[in-house]
């Protein structure tokens, strides 16, 4: 089982606590078709919400979950499958106007490292623009609590992937300070099994003789599985204030190599019968992620595996002027920006002038 690569015992949970919060209470999830977005779909489910609102761009995949859901949850839960592009504000506002939803998780964005460093723009529509739109549309609504996935690449991120989560984390922190709705980001790091990630295909690769293509001997990541990451989701939700940037504690990160060899042993294979190949390090790749920089840490846990990062916005009139900026930008000058705002510096001293 997926599980068993962790090393670790998953997490528990105060179900109390996220009772009160989901409980007869009409509940969207944006990604819904997406591996932590169909998890955080079954796992709201459990808590007899009056509602779930399921949004995303893939049809199959949304038609895929809800039907899965409609043999699961109580009569009194309504399901509502809605085809909707994050990017598209007007749609986006038309909806959260019409079902006004207590809560939001914003899960929808593209999360592939190497495949947003040759599409820089696509990643900043969907992951800044298409935050700021359910975010803002939670602002003007009332939505009692918005909570954005994010994640460890958003930590000094050298990709572009990481640093529009970092932006849209930012987006996020500055609605905070105004507004009436909780709004909060929870970071956490790779989600075993999930579409995208090494297992699904290092299964391949042995289902076929081999090799296991690992990029760096020395490469490691944090791993939780895809319940695990979707009920720690939950969990910080329910304890936002307004403004934070959870952390979920994922125990030591693991080497991808030591990942691969003990798949191959779960398999039932030996080492010498799977090869292990080295591919070297794709764009934008870092040889291991931090949970938080140097200037976030704290030590404030709220919750047994939940802490608190101290991550720094910029100002409202930084954001605001960037924001305005980046649709015009070439592809250098994006990924330049991005990253440097990322890492608390500004590339173009230009722009902090005229801020």
């Amino acid at each position: 089982k997926i599980e068993d690569l962790l090393g670790r015992d998953e997490v528990e949970l105060d179900l109390e606590i996220i009772s009160s919060k989901l409980t007869n209470k009409t509940i969207l999830v944006t990604g819904a078709g997406g591996s932590i977005g169909s998890e955080i779909c079954r796992q709201v489910a459990r808590f007899n919400p009056k509602a779930v609102i399921l949004l995303g761009h893939g049809e199959n995949s949304i038609y895929t979950i809800d039907m899965e859901l409609r043999q699961k949850v109580s009569r009194d839960t309504k399901l509502i499958p809605i085809i909707a592009d994050v990017q598209d504000r007007g749609r986006i506002f038309d909806i959260v106007s019409e079902y006004k939803p207590d809560v939001i998780y914003h899960a929808a964005a593209h999360k592939h490292v190497p495949l947003m460093e040759y599409n820089p723009m696509e990643a900043v529509k969907n992951n800044i623009f298409g935050t700021k739109n359910v975010a803002e549309a939670a602002d003007v609504f009332g939505v009692e609590y918005f909570v954005m996935i994010s994640t460890d690449k958003a930590v000094n991120p050298p990709n572009i992937m990481g640093a529009t989560k970092r932006f849209a984390e930012m987006v996020v922190q500055n609605l905070a300070k105004e507004s009436k709705t909780k709004f909060a980001a929870v970071r956490f790091g790779n989600v075993l099994g999930s579409r995208g990630s090494v297992v699904p295909l290092f299964k391949k690769q042995i289902a076929i003789g081999g090799p296991i293509t690992v990029t760096d001997p020395e490469m490691t990541r944090y791993f939780m599985t895809i319940p695990e990451a979707s009920r720690l989701v939950l969990q910080a939700g329910s304890l936002a204030s307004g403004g934070e940037v959870f952390v979920l504690d994922m125990g030591e990160p693991v080497k991808i190599v030591d990942l691969a060899k003990n798949l191959i042993k779960l398999s039932g294979y030996r080492e010498d019968e799977i090869g292990i190949e080295f591919s070297g390090i794709r764009p934008g790749e870092k040889l291991y992620e931090e949970l938080l920089s140097e200037n976030e840490i704290q030590s404030r846990f709220v919750f047994p595996k939940i802490h608190i990062g101290k991550a720094n916005p910029i100002s409202p009139s930084e954001l605001k002027y960037v924001m305005e900026k980046l649709p015009h930008m070439n592809n250098v000058t994006l990924k330049e920006t991005l990253i440097g705002l990322a890492n608390h510096k500004f590339v173009d001293s230009k722009i902090k002038q005229k801020v």
